[in-house]
Formats: C-alpha cells, structure tokens, sequence
C-alpha cells in the first residue's frame, strides 16, 4: 500500500506535471490510491481525476480538523499533491502547510526539484529541506527540467553524496507546459487531449521511475467513522458546467453520505434549477468569462426567480454569489444583468486580488457554526446594500470586517467554504 507526498522547494518547480505522470503510471501498474491536492485548490483535483480515473479530493491542513483530514485520506494508498513550497503555510506562521499535513497522516514526501538553472548545489537545498523539520520524512526526489545526460549525471552525483535518493526525472520541454490562467490552471475539461498530454508526460518520465520504490512508501492509515453534519435539504440542486466549477469534491461527497439527493443543471446551457429542488447551491467558477450567456439565460434566470419567490434557500459562492447580484461588469467595462436576487454590483474592469484563508462567524440563520473557507478572486464589489451574511477574519485572526449578503432565503460570499470550524 503505497501513500505519499509529492511536494516541491516553491511553485513552479513542476509539482503537478510529475504528479499526473505518477498517477497515471501507478494506474496503470493496477496500483490503487485515493489522489487528493492539499490546501484549497479546486483546479489540479480535476486533472487528478482525469490521470487516476477517480475522483480527487482535497485535505487542508488549515481548515479541516484532522480527524476528517484521515477520513478522506482513507485507508488505502494515497498520493497527495502539495500546494506552494513544501513549508509555505498560511498567516504570518505559516500554518497549514503540505509539511503539517504531511505530518498529520505521518506519510513520506517526495520532493519535486526544478534542475534546470542549477547543477551540484542541488544537493545543499535538497539537504536543508530534508533536515529542517524532524516531523517530516524527505524519502527523496524526482527531477525536473534536466537539461542533458551530462547535466543528469552532475546532478546525480551531487545528490548521491547526500544519500538523497533519486526516483525518477523528466528532460526539459516546452510539451510538458500546462496553460494558465488568473486563478492557476486552466480547468481540466478546458484542455483538448488531455488524456493525451498526460500519457505523454507517463511515457517521458516511465523509464527513469523506480515505480517498485515508490509502492514502498507508506505510512500509518487511519480513517475514522466522523460524524456527517444534516446536509441543507434532502434535494440539492447544483449549477454545475464552465461558468461553475469550483465546488469541494468533499462536499458533496459528505452530502450525499448523509442521504441527500443531488441534482447538477447547467445555467450556460439555460437549463432551469427542478422544480423539485430544497436548496441551490451555486459555486464559484469564471461568470466573468461568460457573463453575456448567463445574461441571456432566460430560463435558468426565471426558474431561480421561482425559487426564490416560493422560499427555496439559494446559497452562492464567489462566482455564484456575483451571478446572484443585479450585474456584473467583465474585463471590457460591459455590464451584464445578472439574477437581481441579492443588492450587489460586481466589476472585473479593475482587477485587484482578494486572497486567503478565512475564518468565519455567520451573522444570519442561513449558517448555525462558524466554518473555515478561502477567497480567490480578483472581482471588486461597486455596491453591496443589504445584511451582511458573515463577520470575517484572516488567518492572523486579523478583522476583516463583514462578508457577503443575505436577503430573504437567498445568501452568498465570495468565501469557498470548505469545513466547519
């Protein structure tokens, strides 16, 4: 049962690259592992989900207790991509970090090293991060942008000095590159032959792997039986395509464990919320990018207005929480009217970047804890009137003021939630 860490000195070194290879090869090979991304990523999950062929999940080690951190993990084999550098944290303390989850389920790190500007003082960075916290087992590293055989063999001979094992690399290519966008990568289901790319990056780094090495790393499972929460409704309808795609798998996951009915419709496509449905939820994702479509949606905006009407809750999230608002101004200085269901004005003209983890005290019945969540956006808010929905603080527990607005049934932030405090 193999479960480890695939982690890196900063970003940029490759950590997702390497990762989808590893996924993808171990799939292969038939071995079976739970893929999961630390911290509040809900990009790199998709393409998880894609190289292992089953769903990803995320454990942060910031917002989630640690006993639903093992419960997610599971019990199985495990492979955790990291986020940031291996000890990159939130708040001033750096707290949260890959290396405090990697603590929490007492599993093995492989580091992912960017080679390509550096030669034998690799071996110096790889030795501190080794050496800086006794919590945390560095089991080796896997290189990235070697640029020759004679570069790779400098390299390994720095390293072996060491004692640092090495369990695979992958030469320099412009072909490995994943696109970006404001908010990291591009969605998984963006990317044509993705499938494609990734068994081209598997076939690059298979012969270098010494996938027998990596199957023997471990750590203790435990995965405890928690206690799941009353999901909002027994019938939960959710706006999910391109316009809406960041939702914790997690989430839904918890859910549907706890019995509730989910049903997914698409606004884009202007396919209504059912009839049926108890509660909506709309999660965050690029409205902005699609602001005209959802303008135009007449039959998604009408049957929210239904809702809305007859008392259905209605909770949405970042993009959500902008597309139930009166309108959205997009990159253009075009305004697009939204749903009109809460008293706010959204503008993506003059971009400014809202970023961090928060913790927040609701201010409504519509949240009856305080949970834990994050804020990604780079949207600036030109008018909010009405009852603020949350009371929030940063991880220095630094006021931040309120957050988000409730009118009626009808409520959202543009915090992510991801657990409850």
């Amino acid at each position: 049962m193999s479960r480890f860490m695939i982690a890196a000195p900063s970003s940029g070194a490759g950590k997702t690259t390497v990762t989808l290879a590893v996924m993808r090869l171990l799939q292969r090979a038939q071995i079976g592992f739970q893929p999961a991304k630390s911290g509040p990523d809900y990009i790199d999950p998709g393409f998880h989900s894609v190289a292992a062929g089953k769903a990803s999940v995320n454990l942060d080690a910031w917002a989630m207790p640690a006993d639903l951190i093992h419960s997610l993990a599971g019990s199985g084999g495990l492979v955790v991509e990291a986020a940031m550098g291996l000890f990159d944290g939130a708040g001033k303390a750096g707290q949260g970090s890959a290396a405090d989850l990697a603590h929490i389920l007492k599993i093995p790190v492989l580091l992912v090293l960017d080679a390509a500007k550096t030669a034998h003082s690799i071996a110096a960075l790889v030795a501190g991060f080794r050496d800086f916290d006794p919590r945390v087992t560095v089991a080796g590293v896997i290189l990235n942008r070697v640029g020759s055989p004679r570069h790779l063999d400098m390299l390994m001979q720095a390293l072996a000095r060491q004692n640092i094992k090495i369990f695979g690399h992958l030469m320099r290519s412009e072909a490995f590159a994943l696109p970006e966008r404001h908010l990291g990568l591009v969605q998984a289901g963006e990317i044509d032959q993705l499938d494609t790319w990734i068994d081209h990056v598997a076939a690059a780094l298979h012969p270098s792997l010494d996938l027998e090495a990596l199957t023997q790393l471990s750590g203790p499972a435990c995965a405890p039986q928690i206690t799941l929460p009353a999901p909002p409704a027994q019938h939960i309808a959710i706006a999910a395509d391109r316009a809406f795609a960041f939702c914790y798998p997690h989430q839904l996951k918890r859910w549907r464990d706890a019995g509730a009915q989910l049903s997914f419709f698409s606004p884009l496509a202007d396919e209504p919320a059912p009839e049926t449905a108890q509660y909506i939820f709309l999660p965050g994702g690029y409205p902005e990018l699609h602001a005209g479509q959802l303008a135009s949606a007449a039959g998604f905006k009408a049957s929210l207005a239904r809702h809305a009407a007859i008392g259905t809750p209605i909770y949405g999230e970042c993009g959500g929480y902008m597309v139930l608002g009166k309108g959205l101004i997009d990159a253009k200085g075009i305004r697009h009217e939204m749903l009109g269901l809460l008293p706010l004005e959204t503008s993506f003209q003059q971009r400014k970047l809202h970023l961090g983890y928060r913790q927040l005290t609701p201010l409504s019945h519509h949240f009856n804890a305080p949970v834990m969540a994050h804020e990604f956006h780079y949207a600036s808010t030109l008018k909010a009137d009405g009852p603020a929905l949350f009371a929030a603080k940063d991880a220095d527990h630094a006021d931040l003021g309120e957050m988000g607005l409730h009118l009626g049934r009808t409520c959202g932030s543009f915090a992510h939630i991801i657990a409850s405090h």
